[in-house]
């Protein structure tokens, strides 16, 4: 048996990136269905919608829902397409932004903006989620996707810092707070992992001395993939980790293991 067969999941900015590889690995770990949530439908860096991917790749029953994850009307919805598909089990909050800034800079549009796609988008799909997984009394799993300037704070990213940290701190409280209810709620810290969250690449040559410079600080050598996170999800949200919750999984290639 797979590891997440017959369970349906909801995957927030799963067109791209660490969203697209997480349900991806869930489809092909068996998931009964995948509802990819996102604000675009088509994949930066190109290929085919994610959910098209999984239909024309595995068995599960994907389905695009336009999602913008500040929006809570949207959630619900996200959240109804999950339920319409067998009733959600798993909810993965991985929409998020990122961007280098200077902190003397940050206007408090700049901020609000960090913030309420980072941080307020994860705390009300997880009650929206939440609710729904405890009504359905089958227990469940919520996986935040944080990052590790969640766990050690960065001074190029403050307000990036500070939205993950607020999702760090708000997953261990969740997951106080849904124990008895059988929801376990866990959070995902990833290092440097290649996807397109800061843009295209415009300085090839500054790109790959950059690359270089990263992985001689990083025990395995080199940047992590989409897939490295599925990976850590997958086993999250699957019933090997049924008495793990309030924990933070850190996939960063042994990056931060020197702290």
């Amino acid at each position: 048996m797979k590891l997440l067969d017959g369970k349906t999941a909801v995957v927030t900015g799963g067109s791209s990136g660490i969203g697209r590889g997480i349900a991806r690995g869930f489809a092909e770990h068996g998931a009964a269905a995948v509802v990819v949530a996102d604000v675009r439908k088509d994949p930066k860096g190109g290929g085919p919608p994610t959910h098209q991917l999984l239909r024309d790749e595995t068995d599960t029953e994907a389905v695009f829902v336009e999602c913008d994850v500040t929006n809570q009307e949207d959630l619900h919805e996200t959240v109804e397409a999950a339920e319409a598909a067998g009733g959600i089990d798993v909810m993965v909050n991985n929409a998020g932004i990122w961007h280098a800034e200077d902190f003397f800079e940050v206007s408090e549009a700049d901020y609000r903006h960090m913030m309420d796609i980072n941080l307020k988008g994860a705390y009300f799909g997880s009650q929206i989620a939440g609710e729904r997984l405890v009504e359905n009394e089958g227990g469940g799993s919520i996986i935040n996707v944080s990052s590790i300037a969640g766990l050690f704070g960065n001074g190029d990213w403050p307000t990036y810092a500070a939205s993950k940290g607020g999702l760090t701190t708000f997953t261990y409280s969740l997951a106080h707070k849904l124990g008895d209810d059988g929801v376990r709620v866990n959070a995902i810290h990833p290092g440097g992992i290649q996807t397109r969250i800061g843009g295209e690449v415009e300085d090839e040559e500054a790109a790959a001395q950059q690359t270089q410079q990263f992985t001689r600080m990083v025990p395995l050598g080199r940047y992590g993939q989409p897939e490295d996170v599925a990976g850590a999800a997958t086993f999250l949200a699957s019933d090997l980790a049924s008495y793990i919750t309030g924990e933070s999984l850190v996939v960063d290639g042994g990056w931060t293991s020197w702290r």
